[in-house]
């Protein structure tokens, strides 16, 4: 039986069943109808199964719709083209509910796919983590810092630093932090924030990670700067006079020995050696801060595209016999041979000229001496200039300084040369970089 109206279906139904219970109630209570109360219990319990069977159908309706709510899932369009009108106006009321989820469900994986790719391509390092430690999030960034590819729980960076690892476990929101940790032969400075945050009443924790080495040596060098400015100006002031003065009266001096001077010939040997000796010092302070001076007058660089074969080429002629001399093995390696940089080609000179000197005075007197430069592609295609040698290496307290200027490890030196190279580095974009290790050598890395 089809009934085209819900309502009147049900009724008919309820109807038939209630007609059908009376006459069966009629039939008992006649005489000798036991046997047709048994058939009309009979129908009853048939449309009793029937009319339970047609409401679950329709509570199954109802709850495939909550279900599919329930679990986001709004694939399924309900039929709308049955003869039955209110039928299908309920599925069309249904359907209209799913597009209206299916919409927002849309745009809310828009929207998380859109931030997904800013958080990915920010260029801070991002990393998200629950209180296990498990990740949820690292962005590009993050991965090139810290040099992985991949990162399950955070304590797997116990092997990178294990500062690093307490960092991220004991900062709270608002908390700020540095750690200096050396990834890839590359010492950086990480400066590292982290916040709080629920989410469905779980707690989870967003860090933040920046390389700030290049602004902490950055602002470094230019306080060493503004200090040799403040420093080379009064020195030149007080001086110049000096130098001046002592070689006028060094010059005079003679003119006016027999007027003014009677002294034996020995104390005006004296007399003119002490002036002398002034001269002489003066003028060698006068060239000491110059050198100084140097530091904060280097001009922008002039660049040009140089052959990095002839500019190696150049460098170990003019210093073949110093090298020569020291008993040191040069070996030159260039891959590719026709490799080529864009630089100012005398100041790289002046760079390179600085570090094989350096090589070369490392050198314990009765050791096997050899240094070697080689030329090659880094990370990102990036050319790079290595200066190595076997000597005794530096130790732990004199490499944090190496690049600070006045210091030098040298009997004679002025302490200003890495320090300058560094700077011409920067100039070019560029960076200048040491790895050592004592009793195994050293390495300089010019990165253009």
């Amino acid at each position: 039986m089809d009934f085209r109206n819900p309502r009147t279906n049900l009724l008919i139904r309820v109807a038939l069943l209630t007609l059908t219970l009376l006459l069966m109630v009629t039939s008992i209570l006649e005489e000798g109808g036991a046997i047709i109360g048994l058939f009309f219990f009979a129908a009853a319990a048939l449309q009793v199964f029937y009319l339970i069977k047609y409401l679950e159908e329709k509570e199954n309706d109802v709850t495939d719709f909550l279900k599919s709510i329930e679990f986001d899932d709004f694939s399924f369009n309900y039929s709308t083209g049955s003869g039955n009108e209110n039928l299908s106006r309920l599925n069309r009321e249904f359907n209209k509910v799913f597009e209206k989820l299916r919409k927002v469900t849309r745009e809310k994986e828009d929207e998380f796919q859109y931030m997904k790719n800013i958080v990915s391509h920010v260029g801070i390092g991002l990393i998200t983590f629950d209180r296990n430690g498990d990740v949820q999030i690292i962005n590009t960034a993050a991965k090139k810092l810290l040099k992985i590819n991949n990162l399950e729980n955070i304590s797997e960076l116990g092997t990178l630093s294990p500062n690093l690892v307490d960092s991220f476990n004991r900062l709270r929101t608002g908390g700020r932090d540095l750690v200096r940790l050396e990834i890839g032969g590359d010492i950086i400075q990480l400066a590292i924030y982290a916040i709080q945050l629920t989410l469905r009443g779980e707690e989870f924790k967003l860090v933040s990670i920046q390389n700030i080495q290049s602004e902490l040596e950055e602002k470094e060098m230019e306080a060493w700067q503004n200090l040799v400015r403040v420093l080379t100006h009064e020195i030149m002031n007080s001086i110049t006079p000096i130098t001046s003065l002592a070689n006028t009266v060094e010059e005079s001096l003679p003119e006016q020995e027999k007027e003014v001077v009677k002294m034996p010939a020995e104390d005006l040997e004296d007399v003119v050696l002490a002036i002398q000796t002034i001269r002489r010092r003066g003028e060698g302070l006068m060239r000491f801060v110059q050198d100084f001076r140097n530091l904060t007058h280097i001009p922008n660089p002039k660049t040009e595209e140089i052959s990095v074969t002839k500019l190696i080429e150049e460098v170990t002629t003019l210093l073949r016999n110093e090298i020569n001399e020291s008993g040191v093995e040069l070996t030159i390696d260039i891959q590719p041979a026709n490799m080529v940089i864009q630089a100012d080609k005398g100041m790289i000179s002046q760079v390179m000229i600085n570090l094989v000197k350096n090589a070369v005075q490392a050198f314990d007197e009765d050791s096997d001496k050899s240094i070697t430069i080689t030329a090659y592609f880094g990370e990102k295609a990036r050319p790079t200039i290595s200066v190595r040698d076997n000597g005794p290496g530096i130790d732990e307290e004199a490499l944090e300084k190496i690049f600070i200027p006045f210091f030098t490890t040298k009997k004679s030196g002025s302490g200003i040369g890495l320090s300058l190279s560094r700077q011409i580095m920067r100039k070019h974009q560029g960076t200048l970089g040491v790895k050592t290790r004592l009793e195994e050598g050293t390495e300089f890395l010019l990165k253009f």
